[in-house]
């Protein structure tokens, strides 16, 4: 599935901004949110950003060591009008391929700095916490009866396997179905949730469709289990 659709739930803690100062101080990013997705049924992880800010041009990302690790410059027209909202997403390697100590060791845990400028020349600065609080992957399954389908995952309380041992605390889920880009159920639900029923409205009958459920954590980190049903 696409990842735009998921690039930031109303679950994910926004960084935290510095906020308006004093002349010469730095003002912040809206948003500002490096976090881990996690692909249960894939196994594969990547790091992924969010981003909100006023007409920004600039932007360097740093590590908790110092290091810058992306940097973006607008040119042209988006020099002149700046940018706002920015959403990308890191390579997603197979852990069955790239382990997981070595992967989550580029990206370590602790302070990353998002560091701006706007159109007018006003400097802005975020900063956010990544974790390597990673939920588990969520059970799922698909009821399909008389026309109704109603999916189901189980509560979300630990890590995987073979995952940093953290507290998990898991703040919502998100479901995505999908059968195609141009036919896409996106339903936000509190921690409390178990399952979720399709509208009728968004099925047709004798389709296969695609299923997501995330586990969201407290930090922003993301965790997916998929799935798919299909329709008399």
């Amino acid at each position: 599935m696409k990842r735009h659709m998921r690039m930031l739930s109303v679950f994910l803690a926004a960084a935290v901004a510095l906020g308006l100062a004093a002349p010469g101080q730095a003002a912040g990013f809206s948003i500002a949110k490096l976090y881990i997705e996690y692909n249960s049924s894939a196994n594969d992880l990547g790091f992924h950003v969010s981003l909100d800010g006023e007409d920004w041009t600039t932007l360097k990302i740093v590590n908790p060591a110092g290091t810058t690790i992306s940097e973006f410059t607008g040119h042209g027209p988006y020099a002149d009008l700046g940018m706002t909202e920015f959403f990308f997403e890191g390579a997603e390697p197979n852990l069955d391929e790239f382990p997981l100590g070595q992967l989550l060791a580029l990206f370590p845990e602790g302070k990353y700095k998002f560091i701006g400028e706007t159109v007018g020349g006003t400097r802005l600065a975020s900063m956010d916490t990544l974790t390597h609080a990673v939920p588990a992957g969520p059970s799922v399954s698909a009821d399909v009866s008389a026309g109704t389908v109603v999916i189901r995952w189980n509560e979300v309380t630990g890590p995987p396997a073979g995952f940093p041992n953290r507290r998990i605390d898991v703040v919502g889920y998100q479901v995505i179905v999908e059968n195609g880009p141009q036919r896409v159920l996106d339903i936000k639900l509190p921690s409390t949730a178990r399952s979720v029923t399709v509208p009728p409205e968004f099925l047709q009958a004798g389709t296969t469709y695609l299923f997501e459920v995330l586990a969201i954590e407290a930090s922003g980190n993301q965790t997916i289990t998929e799935g798919s049903f299909s329709t008399p």
